[in-house]
């Protein structure tokens, strides 16, 4: 066992030591306390060094750019990087029916072409994240993968069939990736967040530059050069590979420079300067990241936008060429002038947005969101009356102001998303964002609109996405009821951190395990409600209340089997909130589950065989922990090649708690140890957990016995309904039938009137 960093502790310490131990708890629970009371006084200070000051009245760009030294080069890199990444995509769309009559292939064939490629984005995006989320690399990502599609792009030209393009396609697709994975995070990482909504409209104003190149490439390659397709798509891998070129000098600046680190600034100014060191043992994984990520209501109301989003984008831009060849007779020169035509209308509309974005997004973000949200009504009505206009002028006009304000639509809600979560975290949230945009609305939106299109035509199956277009607004209007909130929960995390650390660097003595303001949720029906509970090293806290108070569920919280939808959970001062149960297991958190502790099919040996696992090939140590719960439960060890289920429920008990012999936790949750059992063997399972207590394991013994949990207790917690009603000495507990009558049977208080003391000096309880 582990020995307690600071005490051993008795089971019990009556009379003064008990009142002496209380008093630590609550000491360290006080300089928690302080933790509190310093977010909340930094809060502000800390949502101005993320940009959200209140006030509008950005200065202008070359000054703001002068001030922080930053320059327009990684703007225009990635710029150029995204503007030829859109050529393919633009010949493909223009050159449409060229291509399917050179290739001898059908129009759904090719939209499935394309969905693969698509589909390939999608997956790749992620694993792109997840190479960028610990180092960064970012900058190296962006130009390799540069190259990569450029030389794909150029090899497109030269497919000879259907499962041709599909290859090239797929392999571009993958290395396209990038774009939507890396681009975005490490521009808004490379500039102050003065600066910041106009450098994301410049990017996005490079993307719609990108759709007037490639129209006109197309156009005077096909009208001037006499280039056919393949011709073109040699083109556009040459200038894909010079804008790779231009991008060589693009450097990461690192995560978080001018507004995580800022914040943590905000935070230093006040106690000075703290220790950097990050402990790898609690940093987040990938799976981690992206769980956490789900769990932000704002993030979670942007990704199902976005995938509603999809489902009108996607197969809009693809059927656009087919109802302006059915419908106006437009043959690829025309197509590609209409096409040029669009960004005319978005680029100004950018411009102008850069800078007034900016000053909504510094007076609120959640105005931003709902600007977002307006501009998807106004684009949606303007493409559907585009649809039935009687003359191709107004056609242009429409669609025109269409793809004006949809173009908005990207920094307006990138800017928000990437506010409200750590700076490392924006990879993946734009991986996501693009899943959700591209893989799961896209794809829905091709199939819809593949039966549509056949019973409609074009214009049909472009007018039925109305309906998503205006709910992915309707959605977004939602995030903005969340975003200032999640933005406060970000800045907040920042800051608690700060000063944990910087708390910690004077030696100030925290509680070993720290829940604060734990709300969860079962889908609908929420089971805890701002709980706060705290265990320290070496103790043993009881958890009382009956079935449905809450009490398994807060030590699932615990140890990583479930989440909370708000409120952090610390283990010796880091933050654990949502690292997965394996990996606690590795910290030392363990939980013996109620009823649930064994594996019945197998034997009693393999059972801590299987308790072993998390120390790995270390084969000794998972024996010397055998051999330890064979002596501590003998038992077991004349039962060791019996299978578990059939066990009696004393013995099963016993070897749940062997996991405490051979994973050596610092903190052992037990729920529900006398559940069904005799008192004798209660009573056997209660001194073994005294023996793993005196060996400095911190036990948290969930209870609806007040007997058994209040005769080995000095510390104890009372819930109800969800909520901690008590916290305190157990003796205490004892002098409060007011909570004991809310919950139990009223024979447990007609109890309290005469208790005879127990070994302890606590009086029995019944709780029948």
């Amino acid at each position: 066992m582990p020995s307690s960093p600071n005490r051993r502790r008795q089971a019990v310490a009556p009379g003064a030591a008990a009142d002496a131990h209380i008093a630590t708890i609550h000491a360290e629970e006080e300089a928690v306390d302080e933790v509190e009371l310093a977010r909340d006084r930094l809060r502000e200070a800390g949502r101005e060094a993320v940009g959200v000051t209140g006030l509008g009245g950005v200065g202008s760009l070359r000054e703001a750019l002068a001030t922080t030294g930053t320059g327009l080069y990684p703007a225009v890199a990635l710029g150029g990087l995204v503007m030829v990444d859109q050529l393919q995509s633009s010949v493909l769309t223009i050159m449409g029916p060229e291509i399917t009559t050179s290739l001898g292939i059908s129009r759904a064939s090719f939209a499935g072409a394309i969905l693969v490629k698509t589909l390939v984005v999608t997956l790749a995006m992620l694993p792109i994240a997840a190479v960028v989320q610990r180092r960064a690399t970012r900058a190296v990502v962006c130009v390799s993968t540069a190259f990569a599609w450029s030389l794909l792009t150029g090899a497109t030209g030269f497919v000879a069939s259907a499962w041709g393009l599909l290859f090239v396609l797929a392999l571009a697709g993958a290395a396209t990736a990038s774009v939507q994975a890396v681009h975005q995070p490490l521009l808004v990482d490379s500039y102050p967040p003065t600066v910041r909504m106009r450098m994301l409209s410049l990017y996005r104003g490079a993307n719609s530059a990108g759709d007037i190149v490639g129209p006109l490439l197309i156009g005077v390659g096909a009208a001037m050069v006499d280039l056919t397709w393949r011709g073109v798509f040699v083109a556009v891998g040459v200038i894909s590979a010079g804008a790779a070129v231009a991008a060589l000098r693009l450097r990461d600046p690192g995560f978080g420079r001018w507004d995580t680190e800022q914040v943590r600034n905000v935070v230093r100014d006040e106690v000075g300067a703290v220790d950097e060191a990050e402990d790898r043992d609690t940093s987040l994984g990938f799976f981690e990241i992206a769980r956490r990520l789900t769990l932000i209501p704002t993030i979670k109301r942007i990704l199902v936008a976005h995938a509603v989003l999809g489902m009108f984008l996607a197969p809009f831009i693809t059927y656009l060429s087919f109802f302006l060849q059915e419908r106006w007779n437009l043959g690829p020169g025309g197509r590609s002038v209409f096409f040029a035509a669009m960004p005319l209308f978005s680029i100004p509309a950018l411009s102008a947005f850069g800078r007034r974005g900016e000053d909504i997004f510094r007076e609120s973000p959640a105005r931003l969101l709902q600007v977002a949200a307006a501009s998807m009504a106004i684009g949606i009505t303007a493409i559907a009356l585009a649809l039935f206009a009687p003359v191709f002028p107004l056609v242009v006009l429409l669609f025109g102001g269409a793809f004006a304000v949809l173009a908005v639509l990207a920094p307006a809600i990138t800017l928000p998303m990437f506010a409200i979560i750590p700076s490392h975290m924006r990879p993946h949230a734009a991986a996501l964002s693009g899943i959700a945009l591209a893989g799961v609305g896209g794809t829905a939106g091709l199939m819809l609109l593949g039966g549509v299109d056949r019973r409609f035509g074009p214009a049909g199956a472009i007018l039925s996405l109305a309906i998503p277009g205006i709910a992915a607004g309707l959605v977004l209007r939602t995030a903005a009821r969340t975003v200032e909130d999640d933005l406060d929960r970000m800045v907040d995390e920042i800051i608690e951190g700060e000063e944990i650390r910087a708390l910690t660097s004077r030696g100030v003595r925290l509680p070993m395990l720290a829940c604060r303001h734990i709300d969860f949720s079962y889908g609908q029906l929420q089971v805890l409600f701002d709980v706060n509970f705290t265990v320290d090293d070496g103790e043993i806290v009881a958890l009382l209340g009956t079935n449905g108070a809450g009490k398994s569920t807060l030590l699932r919280v615990v140890s990583g089997l479930g989440l909370p939808s708000r409120g952090s959970v610390r283990f010796r001062g880091l933050d654990i909130t949502y690292l997965d149960p394996e990996r606690r297991v590795g910290i030392g958190i363990t939980q013996v589950p109620g009823g649930r502790a064994v594996f019945g099919p197998m034997t009693v040996v393999d059972n801590l065989i299987a308790l072993g696992h998390t120390h790995g090939r270390n084969r000794r140590v998972v024996e010397a922990g055998i051999e330890a719960s064979f002596e501590a439960f003998p038992r077991l060890a004349e039962r060791r090649n019996q299978l578990a289920s059939t066990l009696s429920g004393g013995e099963q008990q016993m070897l749940g708690l062997s996991a405490a012999f051979i994973l050596r936790p610092r903190l052992l949750l037990i729920d529900e140890l006398s559940l069904g059992l005799a008192p004798k063997v209660v009573g056997e399972l209660l001194d073994m957990v005294r023996r793993i207590n005196g060996e400095g394991t911190a036990v948290v013994l969930v209870e609806q016995s007040v007997n058994v949990a209040l005769s080995v207790v000095e510390h104890a917690y009372f819930m109800e309904k969800g909520e901690i009603r008590f916290d305190g000495k157990a003796a205490e507990l004892l002098a409060r039938p007011d909570l004991l009558r809310s919950v139990f049977l009223e024979g447990a208080t007609k109890g309290l009137a005469t208790p005879a003391p127990s070994a302890n000096g606590h009086a029995p309880v019944s709780s029948r």
